[in-house]
């Protein structure tokens, strides 16, 4: 029944109780009160159905607007998802196509068996070259003797700084000497003679050469008329300059090198170059041997890697080497200064061992050498000593004679 409907039941309900009322007896007034409340109540749960009723409208126009964001939010995912699924099935379809790829490029059992032979070939055949190499250098030249002893010292002269080096070229017939102050320059002092060297001061020298660029450490030399040395601001660049005219002729960098100072009392030097019978070689220490030294065997015209050597000599301690007949020499002292020794030799030829060897002295003075560069034709060492140009004399053995003592 509609609200209207009730409220006409009502009114006439009122226009029948009021026609009895005028009648009046009392118990018709006790009827009618007894009417009127319960149409008093029957109006009240009237009001409060009304009052439910809006309040179930209103929820479920709520719930209706709520449903349809859901439908929102759930249209968006999808279309989201669609388009996750677009993407997988095109990576699939592109993975599918390169393992299709793949599979056509995956050679054959007699591929895999042809190719592991070449490679074998090609590891045998630079086995064989290196060992053409190691024989070349051991046969090149008669180079069969070792330091026996440190006979002598002779202080030729103090010039320069304290750090420095000086040397002779050890090529046939050449007498000049030449000198480096300091641990950085790019002046070259040249002097005809050793005994020009002495005769003269350091402000008249013979000749002052300009090199093209700046020298770091003290591990230069000379061979052949030109001058090596390791070019500054640079962790492992080797220069080769003709003194004839000053201009850089060729470069090279040494592999693995430039990372630790060669020599742990001499910080300032990475790479030491250095002559000996057998030609030009470069030592340096690499500190994934554990700060080891190592030496390069270096072709003197094209600078080219012939082969490296990683030896076991320590570099801590040691103030310098040198090469006689491919072994190394290392010289050991104090960071205060003392007797120098050679603790530690490295034979390319493996003949004589550093572990059969005694520990060699040089003559009794306190020194502290920042360069030290053996002359072969001489049998000399040529050592920078503080400041001091100094000369020892080397005596060598055979190695057989060496071994047997």
């Amino acid at each position: 029944m509609s609200v209207t409907a009730i409220l006409v039941v009502l009114l006439s309900f009122y226009l029948t109780v009021g026609s009895v009322h005028s009648q009046g007896s009392p118990h018709d007034s006790f009827i009618i009160q007894y009417l009127e409340r319960r149409l008093s109540q029957m109006e009240e749960r009237m009001n409060q159905c009304e009052q439910k009723t809006v309040g179930v409208t209103q929820k479920t126009y709520d719930l209706s607007s709520e449903i349809r964001g859901y439908l929102s939010t759930l249209n968006i995912v999808r279309s989201e998802v669609q388009s996750e699924m677009d993407s997988v099935s095109a990576r699939v379809d592109r993975v599918e196509r390169e393992l299709e790829y793949l599979e056509n490029k995956i050679p054959t059992q007699t591929d895999i068996e042809m190719e592991e032979a070449l490679l074998q070939q090609q590891i045998k055949a630079a086995e064989l070259d290196l060992l053409k190499k190691k024989a070349k250098i051991r046969v090149e030249k008669d180079c069969s003797i070792g330091l026996s002893q440190i006979k002598s010292l002779k202080i030729v002269k103090k010039a320069g700084d304290t750090y420095g080096s000086w040397f002779k070229d050890p090529s046939q017939g050449s007498a000049k000497v030449y000198l480096l102050s300091g641990i950085s320059n790019n002046t070259l002092l040249e002097y005809d003679s050793l005994h020009s060297f002495i005769e003269s001061n350091t402000t008249t020298p013979v000749k002052v050469l300009q090199l093209p660029f700046h020298w770091i450490g003290t591990g230069q030399v000379v061979y052949n008329g030109f001058l090596y040395y390791h070019k500054a601001d640079t962790p492992n660049q080797i220069l080769k300059v003709d003194l004839l005219n000053g201009t850089m002729v060729d470069s090279t960098l040494v592999p693995g090198a430039g990372r630790l100072p060669v020599y742990s009392l001499n910080p300032n030097t990475y790479l030491d170059v250095a002559v000996d019978e057998l030609g030009l070689w470069v030592i340096h220490a690499d500190p994934e041997y554990g700060g080891n030294l190592v030496i390069t065997k270096l072709d003197k015209g094209s600078l080219a890697v012939e082969y490296t050597w990683d030896t076991q000599c320590r570099s801590r301690d040691a103030e310098g080497a040198f090469l006689i007949c491919g072994t190394l020499y290392v010289v050991y002292n104090t960071r205060y200064g003392g007797r120098s020794t050679i603790q530690c030799l490295y034979d390319i030829h493996d003949i004589i061992h550093s572990d059969e060897s005694p520990v060699m002295f040089f003559p009794k003075r306190y020194t502290s050498h920042s360069s030290i560069h053996y002359h072969p034709g001489d049998k000399q060492l040529y050592a920078w000593d503080d400041g001091y140009q100094t000369i020892y004399k080397v005596e060598t053995r055979r190695n057989d004679q060496v071994t047997e003592e």
